[in-house]
């Protein structure tokens, strides 16, 4: 049974059907990322990792009203549009900045949902930063405005191919999650015009970048899994580390369920 992804009603028959699955994992993404299916990056690397294509549901905000936090055993914020700045306390300063207020209203709601719950948590590039606001955080609405990276940090801008590697980013904390996956520092991808600014509460950064950037942010207490990176590892795979973090995640997930199962 293949994961539906295009309509209410698929999303109907999906809820219905998941009580017979092993693990349900909630992919949010733009409408962009959700058209490619299964040729999502995001969901490639899920497979990879080890879900089952049935076990991910992808979704937009317009699947918003129709989702439910107790559907899910975990859940994906993945990259794409700014989050508005009107969310962290700004008016909109550059024209570089493009938003999705809709978008960041079902994913707050999808975060607080599954921080409720305790579910497992992966954010990357826009999701970190959306994470980051929402637990008080502010962002640099556009890297090359705001301060002067030592280096581009949106790669595409200097004609390099999404999956290149162009810098190094350093784990500064080894009591992390990201320690697990990524041992001293790794050449990541860089796509992002936008980063954090301060730190939100309750958050602790677990990685920088060379040029002193934040590229990783955890839970500081003891929540289960919430990991959340600056770089796009669903396009670097065929890397140990990168693949590391989604199948971390996923067994992070797959525990969740069999634990739910066993107390229903």
């Amino acid at each position: 049974m293949r994961v539906p992804t295009r309509s209410f009603r698929d999303l109907i028959v999906w809820q219905r059907a998941s009580c017979f699955f092993d693990m349900r994992i909630a992919l949010s993404l733009s409408e962009r990322d959700r058209a490619k299916g299964e040729q999502s990056p995001y969901y490639r690397a899920l497979v990879a990792a080890g879900a089952g294509p049935e076990e991910i549901a992808m979704l937009t905000a317009r699947d918003a009203g129709r989702v439910r936090a107790q559907d899910f055993d975990g859940i994906l914020l993945a990259g794409g549009e700014d989050v508005d700045p009107a969310f962290y306390g700004e008016e909109k300063k550059y024209d570089s900045v493009k938003m999705n207020r809709t978008r960041d209203e079902f994913e707050q709601n999808l975060l607080h949902k599954a921080l409720d719950r305790r579910l497992p948590i992966l954010g990357i590039c826009r999701g970190a930063q959306l994470i980051n606001v929402d637990f008080g955080g502010t962002l640099y609405q556009d890297l090359g405005e705001d301060i002067v990276p030592e280096f581009e940090h949106q790669q595409a801008e200097a004609g390099r191919e999404r999956g290149d590697l162009t810098h190094t980013v350093t784990v500064t904390e080894p009591d992390s999650l990201l320690h697990q996956a990524v041992q001293g520092s790794c050449r990541v991808n860089s796509l992002h015009h936008q980063a954090i600014k301060r730190l939100g509460r309750g958050l602790k950064v677990s990685a920088h970048s060379e040029d002193g950037l934040v590229e990783a942010v955890e839970a500081a207490d003891d929540y289960p899994f919430l990991l959340a990176v600056q770089w796009h590892p669903e396009e670097l795979t065929e890397h140990a580390e990168q693949l590391s973090i989604f199948r971390e995640f996923v067994a992070k997930c797959r525990k969740r369920s069999q634990k739910s199962k066993a107390r229903s």
